[in-house]
């Protein structure tokens, strides 16, 4: 007879399916009648209950006008629930039945079990060649385990500062109010698509795939991390350490975009330069648990640091992040809070999330959308980067759709403010206004040949700027860059160093926001040591 664990084992792991070095996904076993009769009511029942859900306004309307919240209404609506509650319980019962007959999914749940109980490398590679639900995967790394020595006080920069006293307004409780329900209900999931369960079905068997290349062609290791908040990330790490190659003694922590995952995503391109790599996913995403709001998503990057200083074994000055589009907002806090960091990759990020959003929604909506963004989604990333003082180089894509308040005007491309608010924290004196008009000018052009032509324009000479400021860095090491341009009285002169550094922090991709990132785009950010002192 089957045990009860059996029951719960089947339920518990409801994908079976074993990866192949080619990239090609093989069914195990094929699910007999009872199992698919289980599995095709729970799927019908689930997406029904999502739709409902995603609905719900018309749907509560609709049962209002009918009379379904009156007496009689509520008895048949409970009816109906305990009805599919009932249709639910027997489904779960049909479908574990069906898979303890299986002897292979009994094998599976061995090992399973094995490595739950002790995870040794030979339990977790035989784990791993078996993809099922995350929840099941044994915790590799717990924040709350680690020494207290080990973890530092963190910055947090989650709200504006000017936003505190506006509750004390009466006429703006029911906007915080209604920022409050926004965010919480609908809000979040349209800044962070990917945390869709719908979505995230859809795409599932794609995930698969991109998962199956990266642990088998590329011999990546899946890690589950808990969080400060136990929430659990699921990540993936790719060891190049011992290859020969180079590149492999620095790790690329990837932080993926809105809609993006591990599987599918950023990390492909340093994977082709033969970086080491620690990939993974938001909270929500996928197999990580959890919600993508700001508090939650930065104890995801400091767990996925911490893990890969402790427990991989990386030097910070040896981990370079790279963010793209949203997941600005954790690299430029991952390098905020660990400044010894190699060096910080932004590619199709933003300054501040506010701007957009505003730009999204309709203007009747603006202050609800103000207090929203800044009480509880407050994605500020220019706040964080300049408070980094090490190498960054930001990426802008020419035809980005996503990050420009006006498509296909450069000009409107939040990246350049990005730019901008970093370089004027750190090089104050040389960007005066002027210097400011000259470099939005230029950062208003998209074709490298319009640029070169404006540059000629200006007379801008990259010798002689490279010159002054390698000169100026010898002679005053400890006060640069903040004083770089003191002794510079020509305003002109003083503009092609600015122009010279914008073109240091700073490349253009001829690209639309989701196009995959060429190698040849991926370099280390440009450094003070870049210069030779003679």
């Amino acid at each position: 007879m089957m045990s009860m664990k059996s029951i719960w084992s089947s339920m518990f792991a409801p994908r079976l399916i074993k990866l192949h070095g080619n990239g090609q996904v093989e069914k195990v076993y094929e699910p007999n009648a009872l199992e698919n009769l289980g599995d095709r009511v729970l799927q019908s029942i689930y997406f029904m209950w999502k739709l409902g859900v995603y609905t719900s306004p018309l749907l509560v309307g609709f049962l209002y006008r009918r009379g379904y919240f009156e007496y009689d209404g509520c008895i048949t609506l409970t009816k109906v629930a305990g009805l599919i509650g009932g249709i639910l319980a027997v489904s779960y019962v049909i479908r574990s039945l069906g898979r303890s007959t299986n002897p292979m999914y009994q094998k599976f749940v061995k090992t399973l079990s094995d490595a739950q109980n002790n995870l040794t490398p030979d339990t977790k590679q035989k784990m791993a060649q078996f993809d099922f639900e995350f929840y099941a995967w044994p915790v590799e790394f717990k924040y709350n385990e680690l020494d207290k020595d080990d973890v530092r006080s963190r910055q947090y920069i989650t709200k504006n500062q000017t936003s505190r006293g506006v509750l004390q307004v009466g006429s703006s409780l029911p906007c915080h109010i209604l920022g409050y329900l926004a965010v919480h209900t609908f809000g979040i999931r349209l800044i962070y698509p990917g945390s869709l369960s719908i979505f995230n079905n859809l795409i599932y068997q794609t995930l698969i795939q991109g998962r199956s290349r990266l642990i088998d062609v590329n011999n990546g290791q899946r890690y589950k991390l808990e969080t400060k908040d136990e929430n659990q990330i699921d990540s993936m790490f790719i060891d190049r350490r011992n290859t020969g190659n180079s590149n492999g003694s620095t790790l690329v922590v990837c932080c993926e975009g809105n809609a993006g995952f591990y599987e599918i995503g950023i990390a492909c391109t340093p994977i082709s330069m033969g970086y080491s790599v620690l990939a993974w996913n938001h909270p929500g995403f996928a197999g990580s648990s959890g919600k993508p709001y700001p508090p939650q998503e930065l104890n995801a990057i400091d767990a996925v640091m911490q893990f890969a200083i402790k427990k991989l074994g990386f030097r910070v000055e040896n981990i370079l992040v790279f963010g793209w589009s949203i997941g600005g907002f954790t690299s430029t806090w991952a390098a905020m809070n660990y400044p010894d960091i190699k060096g910080l990759i932004l590619d199709a990020s933003f300054d501040d999330i506010l701007p957009l959003a505003i730009n999204t929604m309709p203007s009747w909506s603006e202050s609800i959308v103000r207090l929203a963004i800044r009480e509880h989604v407050n994605l500020n990333n220019a706040e964080q980067l300049i408070k980094y003082p090490g190498p960054v180089l930001i990426i802008r894509r020419t035809e980005d759709e996503v990050i420009c308040l006006e498509p296909g005007d450069v000009s409107t491309n939040r990246g350049n403010n990005l730019l901008m608010k970093m370089l004027l924290y750190r090089y104050p004196i040389i960007f005066g206004q002027y210097q400011q008009t000259i470099v939005q000018e230029y950062l208003a052009l998209a074709r490298p040949s319009a640029q070169d032509q404006y540059l000629a324009k200006v007379g801008y000479n990259n010798d002689a700027s490279s010159n002054y400021v390698e000169q100026y860095m010898s002679q005053h090491p400890k006060v640069y860059p903040s004083r770089l341009g003191e002794d510079m009285k020509d305003e002109d002169v003083r503009a092609k160093v600015a122009l010279f550094l914008v073109r240091k922090h700073f490349k253009d991709y001829k690209a639309t926001h989701c196009t995959p990132l060429p190698a040849d785009m991926f370099q280390l950010p440009w450094e003070v040591d870049d210069f030779v002192f003679t």
